[in-house]
């Protein structure tokens, strides 16, 4: 099949998927789409009905047919022989394997995929609806309980997977994916709403995501008050007991260590010059020179997912919502995966 075909296809089945989660499709879909949720949260208590739908609208933005013509134009077309692509897909946050999975089709290769066991019925969900609307499709998916005959890999993963990754396939053309985490900037400028912005990309998906904003890099002199009071709004994290016990073991912890913390009763913030922070924390750390602080980000480099900020490249509120060009850990899995070689 064509590549213009499957844009179509693809652009086909992200507007289904948006009319059956906006509720604007009626009978057995939606029927289908509350069962997955509910069998999906049950499978993984992290995986709640407002995380699924921000998970969904994600993909629907990501499958819009502008964005896949113009994303895969920029790409030569497999016109030879196809390769059996292994993929194995974090659980972590709803459908993290999506977009991995959305670029071995594009580029002509067959998947197969190894899926989390902790997110198992989501992307199935999403592939039924494609298969719904262009059933020859079938036949270049695949999933597996274990990887075997593949030519190249895709693999995301901890620090401590990454070297089982390494061991395991190192051999094949490969793309491994470790811990990556993201931060924020604050100039001290910014206003109520910014800051409440930024609380999307703190507690969206509670934390979990490479994409989260687990630091924030803070002018010397800021005050946190007005921080605090513009989170109140995601207060309804308290409603949840695996967030909430990570909060009260983190805050037990400090006061037992006699480490300083700030706290709202949901969120703790501690001084600490490391970008990972457990879910229910996050970290920050005092600047004085711009200058400086651009030198310390660049030294982050390897360990950053993104950086939002008030003026930068993405902006407060956006860092989950990347677009279909925008690749995990800056690594383009297109060129990787029209350019593989026997």
């Amino acid at each position: 099949m064509k590549r213009s075909d499957k844009v179509e296809i693809w652009a086909q089945t992200g507007e289904v998927l948006r009319q059956i989660v906006n509720g604007e499709k009626s009978g057995t879909w939606n029927q289908k789409l509350e069962d997955v949720a509910i069998r999906a949260a049950i499978q993984n208590p992290w995986f709640t009905r407002p995380q699924l739908q921000i998970s969904f609208e994600g993909i629907t933005k990501m499958l819009e047919y502008e964005s896949l013509k113009n994303w895969t134009n920029s790409y030569p077309e497999i016109s030879e022989k196809s390769f059996r692509v292994g993929v194995i897909m974090a659980g972590n946050i709803p459908m993290a394997g999506f977009h991995d999975l959305l670029a071995v089709n594009m580029s002509g290769n067959h998947l197969v995929a190894k899926m989390s066991v902790d997110d198992k019925l989501l992307i199935p969900f999403i592939l039924e609806i494609l298969f719904s609307i262009a059933p020859e499709l079938k036949n270049e998916f695949e999933t597996v309980d274990r990887l075997n005959d593949i030519e190249a890999i895709i693999a995301t993963g901890s620090n401590n997977t990454g070297r089982y990754f390494e061991h395991y396939f190192g051999k094949y053309p490969h793309i491994f994916r470790k811990n990556r985490n993201s931060a924020a900037i604050l100039t001290g400028n910014e206003n109520e709403f910014d800051l409440i912005l930024l609380g999307k990309d703190i507690f969206t998906y509670f934390g979990l995501g490479c994409r989260n904003v687990s630091k924030i890099f803070i002018p010397k002199g800021y005050v946190l008050d007005e921080f605090f009071l513009s989170q109140q709004i995601y207060s309804e994290v308290m409603q949840h007991n695996k967030y909430m016990n990570n909060f009260d073991y983190h805050q037990a912890l400090y006061l037992l260590n006699r480490q300083p913390f700030l706290t709202n009763n949901f969120l703790i913030l501690t001084e600490n010059e490391s970008l990972a922070s457990p879910v229910s924390v996050v970290h920050y750390e005092y600047y004085d020179d711009t200058k400086k602080l651009d030198v310390r980000i660049k030294s982050l480099e390897q360990e950053l997912q993104c950086v939002v900020s008030k003026q930068g490249k993405i902006s407060f509120g956006q860092a989950q919502f990347p677009a279909v060009t925008d690749y995990a850990d800056n690594i383009d899995t297109m060129a990787f995966l029209t350019t593989l070689k026997n």
